[in-house]
């Protein structure tokens, strides 16, 4: 059997508690309980309500103020039945069930056993704990269930049209009218439909609603007013209103209504012929605002049919209600216009990343890199990108997201190495308001906003140890928490790591974990430097090229023979970041159609696979024998060692004696200018 707990907190009942067999319902002070009651008087833990063979009992847990029914502080349990009303507190709570019990008639007096009122309402109770001079007051609770469309938008009777005052009538048509409008597609059929209504509702035989074209600017006259729906139910056609009235009632923004006016021809009354029309006009304006869009024209032209004040007050709500619903259709429209725009624009940029995802070249090496793009791409697996700096391990990334099925998701990139430890956390897990000094608001990290997409760690070697740790346990699939929240997240993201650094040496020397190196190195990517792949060089730099000739409007054609031999024999140190900036200042700076080699700003630092002198620079690469090549690194490597012969062998890999027949046959010999 149902079972309920009814809630009275002073005058009012507050909330109701279904009682469910085999649970504990806990009444209390503390916000664990079921029932929470605020009030010094009531315990933490007051008393509870718990079923036992099939019966309610009430037991109280030797609070400090006890628990009273029908007026007795109870000890212990009690059995509950019906109708009682226990008090904890100032809170009155009766147990019935069934509901409409725990609400008495109002004209009927409860019996104190049932109902027990709150003093605090009419005065307190004597001394003795007698309530016999405390008097209740009850109102009746009354809950209508009422399903399906109300019926005010639906046609009335004609026997309740008959009795139902007319102001009545005409609010109830007003209402159906405003909601069948509000659903209407498009301006015509909202028309049509005001029309059908003012036929219903007035004493007419012929109207139009006319409206000035979307957009119009300026003072209107009658002659910019468009028909868009008409309709008559006489012998004639619509007889469309004079200038005069049209002008008239544009300006002003009044409705008007003329009866007998049939030799009145300023008001429309008469077409051309002489033939009489109209015995009684009204014209009431569309107003959006302050300003006149249109007008609604109705008149008779039976003489038993003469439309009164309360036709004109019913045309005017009308003309109202159809100026809200063309202004909703406008906004609707501009929503679409601008819907449609941002999908366009959306595309473009999905077009413009994809582009710039593009990776330009078709030397073997970078074959090989868009090949292990293509075998990546379509899995989950998490993807580690490694490469000198500049090398564009980004847009490697941009192309394994953009080949993936993840392509209509965000794509979120994150440089560890460009942020501290707690910004860090911050940026990938996100915050809550007050976690630290200046979070002032709620923030989501990256990881959250790269949901059903991919998120981009680049120098993911930066990290720090402990958020090394919480980074893996959410690569594992754990949910994560907020920097000072609780509410466990949990994000479907594709994790792509990038690095220049030897992540192998740092797992050796402790810097990076064991754990997350094997974790993030499920499918790796090798990105070749730039002097490594010296086919693409012309190549990229005529595309840097076409890039910065639209930006910047000039028309510079191409390299001189000469700025493109240098560029095919320089180094690029800095790979491709590098060849485009370098391609940036020339395009600004070139003085004439080409660029020529002075409009070139090569530097002479050494690439990360060359060997020089302690930090010194090398000379721009130039082709060199075998012979010629290992004299000069035998030359470096004695230099750099101050010439000592048994620590050169080790460096070289070769005996002592192998040394020293190699000193002799290319007459290496010491620099007079460098110390023993």
């Amino acid at each position: 059997m149902l079972a309920y707990l009814v809630i009275r907190e002073g005058p009012n009942w507050t909330d109701v508690v279904r009682l469910v067999e085999g649970r504990t319902v806990t009444i209390g002070r503390a916000p664990t309980n079921q029932i929470v009651i605020k009030d010094e008087r009531c315990s933490r833990y007051h008393a509870e309500v718990f079923s036992s063979d099939g019966k309610w009992t009430l037991r109280d847990l030797d609070s400090r103020n006890g628990t009273e029914l029908g007026g007795q502080r109870i000890r212990g349990d009690h059995q509950l039945t019906p109708g009682d009303v226990f008090r904890v507190a100032h809170a009155q709570l009766a147990f019935v069930h069934d509901l409409a019990t725990a609400f008495p008639d109002p004209a009927s007096t409860p019996s104190r056993d049932r109902f027990v009122t709150d003093e605090t309402a009419v005065g307190p109770r004597s001394d003795n704990g007698d309530d016999s001079d405390v008097l209740a007051t009850y109102e009746p609770t009354m809950i209508t269930h009422r399903r399906g469309e109300t019926r005010f938008l639906k046609a009335e009777q004609e026997e309740d049209e008959s009795t139902a005052p007319q102001v009545g009538r005409a609010a109830a048509k007003l209402c159906r009218l405003a909601f069948e409008l509000a659903k209407e597609p498009d301006v015509n059929k909202v028309a049509k439909l005001a029309l059908d209504g003012l036929f219903e509702g007035t004493q007419i035989d012929a109207g139009a609603v006319l409206l000035l074209p979307r957009g119009f600017r300026g003072n209107a006259v009658g002659s910019d007013l468009e028909v868009v729906a008409s309709r008559t139910e006489n012998s004639h056609s619509y007889h469309r209103l004079s200038p005069f009235l049209a002008t008239t009632v544009l300006r002003d923004g009044e409705a008007v209504l003329a009866r007998n006016v049939a030799d009145d021809s300023t008001l429309g009354s008469r077409d051309s012929h002489g033939e009489i029309h109209a015995t009684s006009v009204i014209c009431a304006p569309i107003r959006q605002a302050d300003r006149v869009i249109g007008i609604i024209h109705s008149y008779s032209t039976n003489e038993k049919l003469c439309p009164n004040p309360d036709d004109l007050e019913f045309t005017l709500a009308v003309a109202d209600n159809v100026a809200l619903a063309i202004k909703n259709l406008g906004r609707q429209q501009e929503l679409v216009e601008n819907l449609s725009q941002t999908q366009d624009e959306i595309l473009q940029l999905r077009v413009q990343l994809g582009a710039e995802s593009e990776l330009i070249g078709s030397s073997a090496a970078m074959q090989r890199v868009k090949q292990q793009i293509v075998q990546a791409a379509p899995s989950r697996a998490t993807v580690l990108i490694r490469g000198e700096s500049g090398v564009g391990k980004e847009l490697v990334a941009r192309a394994v997201h953009f080949s993936s099925p993840r392509k209509k998701g965000p794509f979120v990139c994150l440089n560890c190495a460009a942020l501290s430890e707690t910004l860090l956390e911050s940026e990938l897990f996100g915050h809550e308001r007050g976690a630290f000094t200046g979070a002032t608001e709620r923030k989501i990290g990256k990881f959250e906003a790269a949901d059903q997409g991919t998120l981009m760690l680049d120098e993911i070697g930066e990290m720090s140890e402990s958020i090394q740790a919480k980074f893996l346990r959410v690569l594992e699939g754990h949910p994560f928490e907020r920097v000072g929240g609780s509410q466990a997240i949990k994000v479907d993201v594709r994790v792509i790591a990038a690095t220049n650094r030897d992540l192998e040496k740092a797992v050796a020397e402790g810097d990076f974990r064991r754990d997350l190196y094997f974790r993030l190195n499920v499918v790796e990517i090798l990105v070749p430097p730039l002097r490594k792949r010296a086919d693409d060089v012309e190549v990229l730099a005529n595309h840097f090229l076409a890039r910065f000739n639209a930006e910047t409007g000039k028309r510079i054609r191409g390299f001189t023979p000469t700025a493109r031999e240098q560029l095919l024999n320089y180094r690029w140190p800095g790979n491709i970041r590098e060849l485009k900036n370098v391609i940036e200042r020339a395009v600004v700076l070139a003085r004439s159609n080409q660029i020529d080699l002075d409009d070139l700003n090569l530097s002479k630092l050494a690439t990360a696979g060359d060997t020089g002198d302690l930090g010194q620079i090398v000379d721009v690469y130039q082709p060199l024998t075998l012979a010629e090549a290992e004299k000069k690194h035998i030359e470096r490597t004695l230099a750099a060692n101050d010439w000592n012969k048994s620590r050169t062998a080790g460096i070289l890999g070769i005996e002592r004696s192998t040394l020293d027949r190699k000193i002799r046959r290319y007459h290496i010999k010491p620099d007079p200018t460098r110390s023993a």
